[in-house]
């Protein structure tokens, strides 16, 4: 059975599935260290419920892919690179940060720019005054339907 959670956003409600669906004697596979726990405390955490289990787990690709983790050896060798990967998330989180406010101080904004400008809203809501219909305002200023409606909604 394949399961898939990755990424680092919402904390996760629940851990992942599949610890339940493993048997006694059985082994479950991670494709990558840091596709399997979040934090060093959450790889520590799934790998005892899974050895208390009677699982065992496997690293297929990168740092532990040779070493076996239920074993002393192997578990001290999980639990550094562990703290490393997240040393290294750390790090790339609070990179980023400082990139986004160094370009904040520049003047720079991220996302996608806006359609509606103060131009167009203008003329939107004179021919809208004029009782125009909302699809053919959008059609002339050049918006969607949709971005009309949020734009005059803000501007009230």
């Amino acid at each position: 059975m394949l399961g898939r959670l990755t990424g680092r956003g919402a904390p996760r409600r629940a851990p992942l599935p599949l610890p339940d669906l493993e048997r006694q004697g059985g082994k479950t596979l991670a494709w990558r260290l840091d596709r399997f726990a979040r934090s060093l405390i959450g790889l520590v955490n799934m790998v005892d419920a899974l050895a208390a289990r009677g699982v065992g787990f496997k690293v297929l690709t990168g740092a532990l892919a040779s070493i076996d983790p239920n074993t002393p050896d192997g578990r001290l060798m999980l639990q550094v690179v562990g703290a490393m990967a997240e040393f290294e998330r750390s790090l790339i989180q609070e990179r980023t940060r400082a990139g986004l406010d160094a370009a904040r101080a520049q003047g720079r904004t991220g996302g996608r720019p806006a359609v509606m400008d103060a131009d167009k809203l203008a003329a939107a809501k004179a021919r809208r005054a004029k009782g125009e219909s909302v699809t053919a305002v959008a059609k002339a200023v050049g918006v969607s339907r949709a971005t009309l409606y949020r734009a005059l909604a803000d501007a009230e």
